[in-house]
């Protein structure tokens, strides 16, 4: 068989991620790619860093791209914060949160397990009760932006609730970097790791992190060897640290052009404008759906702006719904996971996709087959309510 370039089709990305790309992030990716220790390169890297700790709103000296997607800089932190036989609460309220407990065990950790249904925040009251049970717990795990139901929970009082135990933090803030409040040092929050290919409008393929001193200390405090080479962030910082920079990977050079023109690009808007920008698109979206009939998922209170689980009306088989408007609108929206498959739609409004432009295609788009599934909606009214969302000052 011969075969000849691949040319995907233009879609409209508004799934979970990844979020569409910004073309001036596509331009910068295919600039010519150069060493990984050239000069010039090594200098990026700097300001890739200082950006990073914008978007992260931090001044933590780690502060890097992990050369691999967010669930590798998910692995980075469990791998390199948890012993053989350390005790870890987790948080678990959706898909995510269960990887981390899955990563815990595998680094040979203890996990002790905070359950809240799916589509709720962690409960703040059941990790002081857990914490108060597990004494010697050292390390608590939790999920800020869960993805696959859409539920922001209080990253704040948590962390103030882990400190107060004398507890480090890992916290997964994937979906919330660049998109709502994330504020590392104000927050107390010690090693975080989030993805590219969401809020921050890049490829998929690298993981941001940041840890404060408290979790370095721990590190280079550890009993036994960080189980992976690739990893090790001792390794990896002799690569990423200042100074003399030693060869330990190949980076994925282009794809690093991408994060860097995405991070000045969210510097050039401003963080706080970006926010609000996430929260406006998500404002109108929510008119239009709920003038349709439907609901939400989650409450209005714990939404999470950039990723808006909505209830499938009854009658409806969700997968037909999504192939449909992929194929007759290439328009991309996620299905439910876990619990949660065959029940709820994903629409993310992320990074250069939180736009009106997409709000209203979407709204359009979900109406004509949804009427056209004899779905029980009312028509013609979505894209009015969404229009008629005041744009914030």
């Amino acid at each position: 068989m011969s075969y000849t370039s691949f040319n995907p089709p233009v879609r409209t990305l508004m799934g979970p991620g990844p979020s569409d790309v910004h073309p001036r992030v596509l331009t910068a990716m295919a600039r010519p790619t150069i060493g990984h220790l050239d000069p010039a390169f090594i200098a990026m890297m700097e300001e890739i860093k200082g950006l990073l700790q914008y978007a992260f709103q931090t001044g933590n000296a780690l502060t890097i791209p992990i050369s691999a997607p967010a669930s590798a800089g998910m692995e980075a932190c469990f791998v390199n914060l948890v012993e053989p036989g350390e005790k870890v609460v987790v948080c678990i309220n959706g898909v995510f949160g269960a990887r981390m407990k899955e990563n815990i065990e595998r680094a040979g950790g203890v996990p002790i397990v905070v359950e809240d249904a799916m589509g709720t925040p962690v409960s703040p009251d059941k990790l002081e009760d857990a914490l108060k049970t597990h004494r010697d717990a050292r390390i608590v795990a939790f999920v800020h932006a869960e993805t696959s139901t859409g539920v922001q929970s209080d990253a704040k009082t948590l962390a103030g609730i882990a400190r107060h135990h004398d507890c480090l933090t890992i916290v997964d803030t994937v979906t919330s970097l660049g998109g709502s409040p994330l504020k590392v040092d104000e927050w107390g929050l010690d090693a975080v790791y989030s993805g590219s290919q969401k809020c921050l409008s890049c490829t998929p393929g690298l993981a941001p992190l940041t840890m404060n001193d408290r979790a370095v200390d721990k590190i280079k405090q550890r009993k036994t060897r960080v189980q992976s080479w690739f990893l090790d962030l001792n390794l990896v910082m002799g690569y990423w640290g200042s100074g003399k920079r030693a060869y330990h990977h190949t980076a994925p050079i282009n794809t690093l052009y991408g994060l860097h023109e995405a991070l000045a690009m969210l510097q050039e808007e401003g963080l706080e404008h970006s926010w609000a920008r996430h929260r406006h698109q998500h404002l109108a979206l929510r008119s239009g759906i709920e003038a349709m009939g439907l609901s939400f998922l989650v409450r209005e209170s714990a939404r999470l702006p950039q990723l808006n689980a909505i209830v499938v009306p009854e009658g409806v088989d969700e997968a037909v719904l999504r192939n449909r408007l992929l194929n007759d609108y290439n328009l991309e929206i996620g299905a439910g996971l876990g619990a949660l498959a065959g029940r709820i739609i994903r629409i993310g409004l992320m990074g250069y996709g939180a736009n009106m432009k997409n709000v209203m295609y979407c709204l359009e788009a979900l109406e004509a087959v949804l009427a056209d599934m004899r779905a029980p909606i009312r028509t013609g009214v979505a894209m009015n309510a969404a229009q008629n969302v005041a744009v914030p000052n």
